[in-house]
């Protein structure tokens, strides 16, 4: 079956993407359901920026979707979960169901978290790329996500996957803005 990868910095529109591929399932007898990491302490459903949400079940990895009878199954902030959990969409793939699936691609250091390598592996059917607007220079092609903390860039000392929990601030940059260690 078909492996749909939604993928980009911060205020990308990921979410919204997302949501707009499962709206219209609401109303059509297609078994489908929404995955959020429990790690995902920003919101309790899938949430826009634009200010459209969808319900998500929050769930602690990707096992607990093994017993659902699923014909689509949607999982937001893939890039939280462990690159373990890549083998069991694999294993739902196989079984007949479509995954799309939204996330950062890349960390705060630039460099692409271990499950989303292991996705693109698979070989999805497609992949989307978003691009946002860089918050330093105001090109619409920012392509990472800059961790700050008291105004500071982040670069190093954190793990890849932070909470959003009004510690740090997330902004999308250009490849020009971006600052590595």
């Amino acid at each position: 079956m078909d492996l749909i990868l939604i993928l980009g910095p911060m205020k990308s529109g990921k979410s919204f993407d997302l949501i707009s591929r499962f709206a219209s399932l609401q109303y059509a007898e297609i078994p489908f359901k929404i995955f959020q990491p429990e790690k995902n302490t920003r919101d309790q459903s899938v949430w826009s920026r634009n200010g459209v949400s969808l319900g998500a079940e929050k769930i602690s990895d990707l096992r607990a979707i093994k017993k659902e009878e699923l014909k689509v199954a949607g999982i937001d902030e893939i890039h939280m979960f462990n690159d373990e959990d890549a083998y069991i969409i694999e294993e739902m793939l196989k079984r007949g169901i479509k995954v799309i699936a939204s996330g950062l691609d890349t960390d705060y250091k630039g460099e692409m978290f271990p499950v989303i390598k292991r996705l693109l592996s698979m070989g999805p059917k497609h992949v989307e790329f978003k691009r946002a607007v860089c918050e330093i220079c105001k090109n619409p092609d920012a392509v990472y996500t800059q961790v700050y903390k008291n105004n500071e860039p982040i670069l190093t000392g954190i793990p890849s996957i932070i909470p959003e929990d009004g510690s740090y601030v997330y902004k999308p940059v250009c490849r020009n803005c971006f600052l590595r260690k």
